[in-house]
């Protein structure tokens, strides 16, 4: 899809108190706005954590970053009787001439720790398929 946005963006709910030192570090300079504190955070959490997000990446083999998923790669899967298996950490990309029945014709199941950018149809589909 084009126009695609590089982050999905979340709600958060904080307490007063917290939101009251995040407002007061943005207005003393340490960050642009309240979003750069927030991701910052989140990032420092993340690096944090990496070994243990790398071995369970590794473990439970993710395909990470963005994986796109175009008419060819599912009609060739149809034709050979194959049914795929995806799992995406990051952004899993449909093209826009797949539809819905092309999704569930060629894959057997989908996980996506991330988001989707399809259709809305598709997205549909691919929810369907979706283990948790």
């Amino acid at each position: 899809m084009s126009n695609r946005p590089d982050s999905e963006k979340i709600t958060i709910n904080l307490g007063f108190v917290d939101l009251g030192h995040v407002d007061l570090l943005v207005r003393e300079g340490f960050y642009g706005n309240r979003s750069d504190f927030i991701r910052t955070a989140i990032r420092n959490q993340l690096a944090r954590h990496d070994p243990l997000l790398a071995e369970a990446v590794s473990r439970q083999q993710f395909h990470t970053g963005l994986l796109r998923i175009d008419r060819t790669m599912l009609e060739t899967a149809v034709a050979e009787r194959r049914r795929l298996n995806f799992k995406v950490l990051g952004l899993l990309s449909v093209a826009a001439d797949v539809d819905p029945s092309l999704i569930t014709a060629a894959i057997a199941h989908v996980e996506v720790l991330g988001a989707i950018d399809a259709t809305p149809a598709v997205r549909a589909s691919l929810r369907a398929l979706m283990t948790g």
